[in-house]
Parts: C-alpha cells; sequence; structure tokens
C-alpha cells in the first residue's frame, strides 16, 4: 500500500498545468486516493470538524462552478415545431393541398394550408407545456446531500456542493460527487452503475496504490454510485463534469425520451385506424366516381374525410394528459419519476406500505423508559421526567443519566440551533426523538463527545438489528449500543442494577422480552440499550453486554390514514402492512389506523415468511389474505410483492431504506419516502412521496385513474365524432345524393369540435365516483368491444340526425343544395358539441358530473359556438365554406336535430345504469 508517492510531482496541480480540453476542475487534485486523508484536507485547507466556511464555498463555486452533469436536454421548441410536420395525417394535409393547386383552386388550397398550420400551432402549444411541465417536476426531484459548514451540520441541494466540502454519508444515500473517505464504518458500495461489479464493495479511508484502478480505489467515492451499508464522512474532490461519472456523460449524446405504454397503445390505435379509413375513403372514393360525381370534388373528400376520421392528436393529447396529471400529483407532494407510471398507478390493485412515517406521523416522542431499577415517564412538551408520578431530576439517578448517555452517545443525529435559538434534528426521527429526550436531561452531545470522543462506529446492520459507537473513556473504551431489545437481549450476559451489575440469564431476558411486549402492545416503538468497558477498539461490539433497559418511543398514527385506508377498500384496493417493528406494535396501530378490527388479527412475522417457491397453494393463499407483516427484512417484501403478482395484482411498494431498492424495482409502483427515505430509494422509486403520508399514495391512485378515464374519454369522444362524418358521406355517396357537407367543412370541423372539446376531456378533473369501481386490469385497452359498439352507434345517431336536417331542409323547406349543405354542417357540428356531455359515466347524474363541472368544456364550447359564428357570418369565411346564413325555420331544424343524440344518449344510460346498476361504454 503506498502512502506516498515519493519522488513525483504534488498532487494538486494548477488548471494551467491541466491537459487541453479537461473540464474545469477535473485536474485540481490528481490521484487523491494515493494520498492519507489528512494530506487530502490540507490541500484543500479543511478541516474535518469545520468543514469550509461561507467565503471558501462561494469561492470554490466561482472556480468550479455547481455539480451538474451534461443531462439529456429536453426537447427543444424548434425540435418540437418540427416534429408536427412528420404526422401521417399533415402528409395527407399536403397532398390535398397539392392537389388543389393544381387543380387551380387557390381558395381551397390556401385553406388546407391554413388547416396545416391551426393543427401545428395546436400540437406545438399543447407539446411545448408538456415539456415545460416535466421541466418543472425534474426541479423538484433534486436530492439533497448533508455538509459540514462552518461547524455545523446542513442539508443543501447536492447541485450546490464544492471540492472541499465535507459530506456526511449514511448507508442509504447516493454519492452526488466524487469524494475521498476521511472516516468509514462497515462501509460498502454498489459501483455496479460505474464498474459493473454487482457486488458491493468494502471502503476504507486508508490510501491505496498510486496506480490502482478505479474499481480498487476502495478510500474513494464516486458519483452516481450508492452506499449499501455502513457511514463515513469524506471530502469532495471532483464535482459536475470533473466527476468520473461526468467525463461518461459527457461523451453521451443525446437520446430520445422514452414512450409511455399508454402512449404506444394510442400510436398503435391511430396506425390502425388511419389504414381502415384509407380503405374505407378508397371504397366510397370509387363508389361516388362510378356514380358520376367530379373527380376532384370526390378526390377532395376523400382526402378530408382521411384526415378528419383519424385523430391524430392522440399522441398529444396523452403527454399532456399524462404531464398534467403527473404535475397535480406533485402539488399534491407525489412526485412521479416516469410517465409510464401515472398509467400504472390507475391499475393498482395492493398497496404494500410501511408503518412508521407513512401510517404514522412520523413524529417520534420518548415517553417510557424502563430500568432494571425503575420505569420512568418523560413528557416531552414539558421536559419533565417522572417516575410513580413525581417528578424526578435525571442528573440525580445514576441508572437514568447512564441509559440517557448511550441513547445520546450511539446516535448519528445533529442538533443545529434555528429560529431563534431552538433546535432543529438533522436524521432520522428516532435518533432525534433520544436526543430530545437527553437534551431536556442536559446531555449535549456536543459535549458529550469532547468528554468521550468517538473513535469508531458500527453501523446499523437490518441483519445484526443494532448499532455501536465507541468512546474514549477514562483510559478505555466505552461501547454504546442501542437496537431491537431482542437482538441486544440476545448478546447481553449482565443486567445494571443499583449497586453494579448482576447476571441476565435466560429467565431474565425472557422477563424483559415480556415487559417489550407489553411497551409494543400500546403501539410503542422499542430500543433496548445497553454497553460495556473494553480495552481496545477492535473488540466485538456485540459481545457480553450490559443490559440497561427499554425505551419505548410514540409515533401517533395519521389521522387522514383511515379515510384513506377506507377509500382504498371502496376502489378495491388491498391494503398491506410491511413493516420491521414487532408483531403487537403493527397489530396496534393497524387497528388504530382502520387497517383491521380484530384485537387478535393475524400478524405473520418475517421469520414464518416461505420464499413464493417453496409456498404451497393454501400457504399462498394465507399470504394474500393477511393484512399485517412484520419483523419483514427487505429480502422478504420480494417475496410478498411475488405472491401478489402471481395472483394478477398490481403491486405498489412502499420504502425508505437502501436495501428496500430491490423491492422497489420489483413492484409495479415503488414508492419511496421522500422526507425520511435514503436517496438509493429514491432513485429506485417510481414515485417519491414529499410528505411520507399513506394519504397521498391514494390520492396518486386517485389521478392515475382520472388521467386514464380522460384519455379514453378524449379517444371515445373523438371517434364518435369522425365515424358519424364518414357514415355521412359514406350513406350520401351510396345513395347518390348531394354530398350533406363539403370537404373544407369537413376540415373545418375537424379543428372546430374535434380539437377543443377532446382536449377539455383530456384535463377534466374526473369522476367523482372513480374510487367506488375496482381495479382494471394492467393489460386493458384503451376501448373495449362494448365501447367500439357505443361509438359506432353514437356515430350513427349523430349521422342520422344530420342526414335527416339535411332531408328536411332539401325536400320539406326546398331550400337551395348550400342551404340545406349549411343546416347539415351546422347540425353535425351542433350535434359533436352536445355529443361531449355523453362523455359522462353511468353512475354519475344527469347534471351532477365530471363533464358539467368541467370548467374546460364550457370554455370549448363556448369557443368552438363562436367560431361557427364567425364562419356562418364572416362573409368572406362564409364564401370560402360555401355557407349560407338559415332562416328561422332553417334554426329550428339544426337546434331539434342537433340536440337528437344528446337526448337519445342520456336516455339510453339511464335505462342502462338502471338495469345494470354498472358502468360500460364511454366510462
Amino acid at each position: 500500500m503506498t502512502r506516498n508517492p515519493g519522488n513525483r510531482r504534488d498532487l494538486l496541480i494548477p488548471q494551467s498545468e491541466a491537459e487541453p480540453g479537461t473540464p474545469p476542475g477535473a485536474a485540481s487534485f490528481q490521484c487523491p486516493w494515493a494520498r492519507t486523508a489528512d494530506d487530502v484536507l490540507r490541500a484543500f485547507d479543511v478541516a474535518q470538524q469545520r468543514g469550509l466556511d461561507s467565503d471558501g464555498v462561494q469561492r470554490q463555486r466561482r472556480q468550479f462552478g455547481p455539480n451538474r452533469l451534461r443531462r439529456t436536454q429536453p426537447r427543444s421548441a424548434w425540435r418540437i415545431l418540427s416534429d408536427q410536420f412528420k404526422s401521417l395525417m399533415v402528409v395527407l394535409l399536403a397532398v390535398a393541398a397539392v392537389v388543389a393547386f393544381l387543380m387551380v383552386d387557390w381558395v381551397e388550397a390556401t385553406a388546407i394550408l391554413v388547416v396545416i398550420a391551426i393543427n401545428t400551432a395546436i400540437g406545438f402549444a399543447t407539446e411545448l407545456k408538456a415539456v415545460h411541465s416535466m421541466e418543472a417536476l425534474y426541479r423538484l426531484g433534486q436530492v439533497e446531500a448533508r455538509v459540514r459548514r462552518e461547524g455545523r451540520v446542513r442539508e443543501i441541494p447536492a447541485g450546490e456542493l464544492v471540492p472541499g466540502d465535507i459530506v456526511i454519508i449514511e448507508g442509504g444515500d447516493v454519492i452526488t460527487a466524487d469524494l475521498r473517505l476521511v472516516v468509514a464504518s462497515r462501509m460498502q458500495i454498489d459501483e455496479s452503475a460505474l464498474t459493473g461489479e454487482s457486488v458491493p464493495v468494502d471502503k476504507s479511508a486508508e490510501p491505496v496504490a498510486l496506480e490502482a484502478p478505479l474499481a480498487e480505489r476502495a478510500s474513494m467515492l464516486y458519483k452516481g454510485t450508492a452506499v449499501t451499508r455502513g457511514s463515513g464522512e469524506a471530502v469532495v474532490i471532483a464535482t459536475g463534469l470533473a466527476s468520473e461519472l461526468g467525463k461518461i456523460t459527457a461523451l453521451v449524446s443525446e437520446t430520445d425520451a422514452a414512450v409511455t405504454p399508454l402512449e404506444r397503445r394510442l400510436e398503435y390505435l391511430g396506425r390502425r385506424l388511419i389504414w381502415v379509413t384509407l380503405g374505407i375513403v378508397g371504397v366510397l372514393f370509387g363508389i361516388g366516381v362510378l356514380t358520376g360525381r367530379e373527380f376532384a370534388i370526390m378526390l377532395e373528400t376523400a382526402i378530408a374525410l382521411s384526415v378528419a376520421t383519424v385523430p391524430e392528436g392522440l399522441p398529444v393529447v396523452a403527454t399532456i394528459a399524462l404531464a398534467r396529471g403527473m404535475w397535480r400529483m406533485a402539488q399534491h407532494n407525489a412526485l412521479i419519476h416516469r410517465l409510464s407510471a401515472v398509467e400504472t398507478l390507475g391499475a393498482t390493485g395492493v398497496i404494500c406500505t410501511d408503518k412508521t412515517g407513512t401510517l404514522t406521523e412520523n413524529r417520534m416522542q420518548v415517553v417510557h423508559i424502563t430500568l432494571p431499577s425503575a420505569d420512568f415517564t418523560f413528557h416531552h412538551a414539558s421536559g419533565v421526567f417522572e417516575k410513580d408520578g413525581n417528578p424526578v431530576d435525571p442528573g440525580k439517578d445514576a441508572a437514568l443519566r447512564e441509559a440517557l448517555e448511550i441513547a445520546v452517545l450511539c446516535n448519528n443525529a445533529e442538533w443545529n440551533p434555528e429560529n431563534g435559538g431552538e433546535a432543529r434534528a438533522v436524521h432520522d426521527p428516532m435518533e432525534a426523538a433520544l436526543l430530545a429526550a437527553g437534551f431536556a436531561a442536559g446531555l449535549r452531545r456536543g459535549e458529550l463527545l469532547q468528554a468521550q470522543p468517538e473513535v469508531h462506529e458500527e453501523a446499523f446492520d437490518s441483519e445484526t438489528k443494532m448499532m455501536a459507537t465507541f468512546h474514549q473513556w477514562e483510559g478505555r473504551y466505552r461501547v454504546a449500543v442501542k437496537g431491537a431489545p431482542e437482538a441486544v437481549l440476545a448478546d447481553c450476559m449482565h443486567l445494571r442494577v443499583p449497586d453494579g451489575e448482576d447476571s441476565l440469564g435466560e429467565d431474565g431476558r425472557k422477563r424483559w422480552l415480556e415487559r417489550n411486549h407489553a411497551l409494543a402492545a400500546e403501539g410503542l416503538r422499542v430500543l433496548a440499550l445497553a454497553t460495556k468497558e473494553v480495552p481496545g477498539r477492535d473488540t466485538d461490539p456485540y459481545r457480553k453486554l450490559v443490559f440497561l433497559g427499554l425505551v419505548g418511543l410514540a409515533d401517533p398514527p395519521r389521522r387522514e390514514a383511515r379515510e384513506a385506508i377506507a377509500e382504498c377498500r371502496s376502489a378495491g384496493i388491498d391494503v398491506v402492512m410491511v413493516t420491521g417493528d414487532q408483531p403487537a406494535t403493527a397489530r396496534y396501530i393497524a387497528r388504530a389506523v382502520g387497517l383491521t378490527d380484530e384485537p387478535d388479527a393475524q400478524v405473520i412475522s418475517g421469520a414464518d415468511i416461505l420464499p413464493p417457491d417453496k409456498c404451497s397453494e393454501n400457504e399462498r393463499k394465507r399470504q394474500q389474505r393477511t393484512r399485517i407483516f412484520a419483523r419483514v427484512s427487505p429480502a422478504q417484501k420480494l417475496g410478498i410483492i411475488a405472491i401478489h403478482q402471481r395472483a394478477g395484482s398490481v403491486v405498489a411498494m412502499t420504502g425508505d431504506g437502501v436495501n428496500d431498492a430491490p423491492a422497489l424495482k420489483k413492484a409495479d409502483i415503488g414508492v419511496a419516502m421522500g422526507q425520511r427515505g435514503t436517496q438509493v430509494a429514491r432513485e429506485a422509486a417510481d414515485m417519491v412521496l414529499t410528505d411520507d403520508a399513506f394519504g397521498t399514495i391514494v390520492l396518486a391512485v386517485r389521478q392515475g385513474r382520472i388521467i386514464f378515464d380522460n384519455i379514453r374519454k378524449f379517444v371515445f369522444y373523438l371517434l364518435s365524432c369522425n365515424v358519424s362524418e364518414v357514415m355521412l358521406v359514406g350513406v350520401a355517396t351510396i345513395a347518390n345524393a348531394p354530398l350533406p357537407i363539403l370537404p373544407l367543412q369537413i376540415l373545418f370541423l375537424n379543428l372546430v369540435t374535434d380539437v377543443f372539446p377532446a382536449l377539455a376531456l383530456g384535463v377534466g378533473p374526473g369522476d367523482p365516483h372513480v374510487m367506488q369501481r375496482k381495479p382494471r386490469p394492467s393489460d386493458e385497452p384503451i376501448l373495449e368491444r362494448s365501447q367500439w359498439a357505443a361509438i359506432a352507434g353514437y356515430g350513427a345517431l349523430i349521422t342520422v340526425a344530420a342526414l335527416g336536417a339535411f332531408s328536411l331542409a332539401l325536400l320539406w323547406l326546398r331550400l337551395s343544395t348550400a342551404a340545406a349543405v349549411t343546416v347539415s354542417f351546422l347540425t353535425l357540428a351542433m350535434a359533436q358539441l352536445w355529443h361531449v356531455f355523453n362523455m359522462r359515466s353511468r353512475e354519475s347524474g344527469l347534471l351532477a358530473n365530471d363533464i358539467v363541472r368541467n370548467p374546460w368544456v364550457w370554455v370549448a364550447l363556448a369557443l368552438c359556438i363562436a367560431l361557427l359564428a364567425a364562419a356562418l357570418y364572416t362573409p368572406h369565411l362564409a364564401r370560402l365554406l360555401s355557407l349560407v346564413p338559415p332562416d328561422r325555420r332553417g334554426w329550428g331544424i339544426i337546434l331539434t336535430f342537433s340536440a337528437l343524440p344528446l337526448l337519445l344518449g342520456q336516455t339510453l344510460k339511464l335505462a342502462l345504469a338502471h338495469n345494470q346498476g354498472k358502468s360500460v361504454g364511454s366510462r
């Protein structure tokens, strides 16, 4: 192992001597893995216990810039604009314009170009808004780092890290810059993202050989890797593009954005509709020409029908609906990482949730301290300790003071005096609660560490379920231990009593485990405290311990959790508690939040969980029925997920620790905690809860269902309107009757009655009864068979209404062909506008429904009616569209016949809802 490179030049070199093209900061410090931690700290002129001051931070930031990578750039406005001309629909419109120019029909050719411009403008505006929404969400999702600056630990955005910063590292953190370890305890790092090595590697603060390759630099932590175990402190060596990951990403070209499964299905649906439509329109064109109609008119009509029939806005509106849904979720504390998760959320059938902080408030407070000498109660609000109902001074009770000292020493939380002197803890709420109890007893962690310096830490491990710290004390080493009661008691040989120590024994362990169960049955989280004195720091910290007592911490259930769980029940969603806490505590909280009403509800402990491939059919069914799992390890969560997925359920799983990452990835929806979750968990998850609340998951599921419903309504509406146009021209062509609608009128309708109401449906507030349905299958198509039949039925109703109005105007009122065509055109347009109200679900009321409550629907209708009036009463536009303003009789026919599809549709919905009591069709 090389500690000093000898005659090599100093490792700290100026940027002027770096290789040409090297990013700023990349060459500012060479081979730090080969120098001691003290040498590296001196090179940056920084002290580990103080960190940089504000002037040093500003100086480093000016020199090295922000800690950001060259990430994939969002689509530019020009790229979005150019993409609008790649649509097959635009190609068809362009062909129509060329045909019109060749036929010297300048007016019609210009009109088609205007249609292209309007279609392009709408697509451009909506997609640009979606991109901006996604960028805003990206900014919300930036991670933070814990650093020591000016002697105080604080959390800052990772982008603000600068070389020389002292970073505090815990298991579960994602490394956000290249770091040189200063101290490390049992640290392991997952470097697979950088080296491809799938097994976590051990890390140490000791220097390694100068020639060591990146994968063997045990003293270095690299940006983009993850801490799987242990803790430590490190100094930032390189940031942004100067990091090893930055050098790689600088070479990666921009990649195309991922397409969600929903968008792929919409694209597939659109392609199929194009070819079906072209076939139908081709037949109609052939029939029209064979029956003697003008070739040019039929060609223009065929092209106009082709363009009007296929809903070319499907991908655009889908992106808008998904992005708007993501933004709504972000406003309700649910940050979605991937668009595809929005769709999957709507199909969620099982939610596996943690207890602490999700179903509870994550406001840990010490309430009981049970010692061999006595039982104490702690009142957090007043800071008073009581024994037998009487106040007690913890400084005068040796047993209580020792227990509190161990709780404060075996701790990773930091307290910063802020907000007028009020103390604020930075770290795990449980450890902060222990510090609060110690603070009330006059024990300051900083002062204790000055008197008993910490020389080593055994980080908490999910396998041992304990944590230990070594402290120099009176010429020896004092070991402070805290952890799960059953784990700590198993390693304790003695018991602290007023006059010294006593043997614990098996009977003593059983009695203390019974006390532990009694506290847990009250809904408390219980920790055990232990200690011992050893001659050296290399001693096993968990052997022959002296048991001090138990600490009971209260974490009250969230008030909104009961309501959210009840809503899940009505939505057909099973809620399963999966916690690492004790069975008694889990059962208590489950009853408190309404997950179960049974005092002795079944709880499966982690020790009794068999892997799915070893489960019998009866065991699988038992696990599926069970709603409470306790003492579950992160690995066992994978089995619980697999059991439900094999049963065909879409599973959401919450997690906060680094070991939860596999479960978050395996679940259909991984949900990480934003407040107490590790960065590894957040990176692995599809959704991050910024408030850690279970109710937020339910809100997100509701939004997922609403988004899918909105897209389904939009597609249903567009297709039924477009089918009516094809039917209208088809019937007239086959009957050899005058065309009831002209090519330019078809194009105009495609813009007026299709786009704006469809967009309004896509961003609607959603059906209030959406959480009263069972979850939909994850592979359910956008439109089912019954809905295709309903599309044809509604299309036929609108066609009959327009043909009826056209026939009456032509044969009964004996209007001119132009006037009759105007009547049928307006009847078709108005019928399509009123048809938007047929998109309500059958469970909703005739007037009290999500369509009527959607303000965008009314804005769209007002805009469309204004555009129709402008087309009718603006002389130039009226001549262009061959429209003749109707008289009173004509308007009577228009209003009467255009209302028929709405009246018949609503009557049919009421009848079906009464007979079947369930929603199909356009739901």
